[in-house]
């Protein structure tokens, strides 16, 4: 185990001994992680957010249970999937979609029918939110176990046998789902996307059919209003998804974000709540 998986190890101890400060820099080493990951299984970011407390809340409670046998990031890993596959909050779960539905919709939009509704400086901005839009609801098209293998796997790049113990199938059975979910996406894209040169959807001639159809709000950019990590993660993750069937153009901008939850506000409101302190008791 190396330095930084014993020093996580030993913040673990310290929290489960009552120490708030290991508490908070537990939960803000992973709260990032988190939100990134419901992010893109939810698709919005009001889902992603509330998901993100819970998944906290979820982490901090149950850390007692934490029996050292994994790596503390790949527990949280398994608390965070076992939770999303199972959200039916989000919108994308009351409203679910399929690969057939939203290409459809891009192939039938009258897009050239709507009268300009922003001017040319606003308009690449308005296509930037849409195309991080895009990506998510694309994401939405997977059934649920299959878009969190491609995530983990993809734009993770968790390898197999983590991927597999997270969500308790064998290696082999993550490899094939998770080559299989990325040729569906693949697919997809080549056929739809105009980044990729074979498509003909352009995120710039569809912001004033977007803005119609309330998919973007102009005074309220969701993810624009995000903070964008930087470092390596970022960059490690644009290289996996290069491998996508050369179709690395489509998500080589496709940032990670800060998480809006604040870990240490959430771990004051946690560590004062009633139902906490009965807990603790037991």
């Amino acid at each position: 185990m190396n330095r930084e998986n014993n020093e996580i190890m030993e913040l673990v101890d310290h929290a489960v001994n009552g120490d708030k400060t290991s508490l908070e820099m537990l939960a803000a080493g992973v709260q990032d992680m988190v939100f990134n990951l419901a992010l893109r299984m939810l698709g919005t970011v009001p889902d992603a957010e509330d998901a993100t407390q819970e998944i906290l809340i979820r982490v901090i409670s149950n850390l007692s249970s934490f029996r050292k046998e994994s790596a503390f990031q790949t527990w949280v890993y398994r608390l965070a999937v076992n939770y999303l596959l199972d959200y039916k909050k989000s919108m994308f779960a009351k409203y679910p979609l399929d690969f057939e539905f939203y290409g459809n919709d891009i192939r039938y939009a009258k897009t050239d029918e709507i009268e300009d509704l922003v001017d040319e400086l606003s308009r690449e901005a308005f296509a930037e939110e849409l195309k991080m839009s895009c990506t998510n609801v694309m994401l939405q098209c997977l059934d649920a176990q299959s878009r969190c293998i491609f995530i983990l796997g993809t734009m993770f790049r968790i390898d197999s046998r983590t991927g597999a113990e997270i969500l308790n199938m064998t290696p082999e059975n993550y490899r094939q789902k998770l080559s299989r979910a990325r040729k569906k996406m693949a697919d997809f894209l080549a056929e739809y996307c105009g980044l990729t040169g074979t498509g003909n959807c352009s995120c710039n001639r569809r912001v004033d059919y977007a803005i119609t159809q309330r998919r973007i709000n102009p005074a309220k950019l969701e993810f624009g209003s995000l903070e964008e990590l930087d470092g390596q993660f970022i960059g490690e993750c644009k290289e996996e998804m290069e491998k996508l069937d050369e179709l690395a153009m489509t998500f080589e901008r496709f940032p990670h974000y800060r998480s809006p939850v604040s870990a240490r506000k959430l771990i004051e409101n946690i560590l004062n709540s009633s139902p906490f302190r009965k807990i603790q008791q037991y």
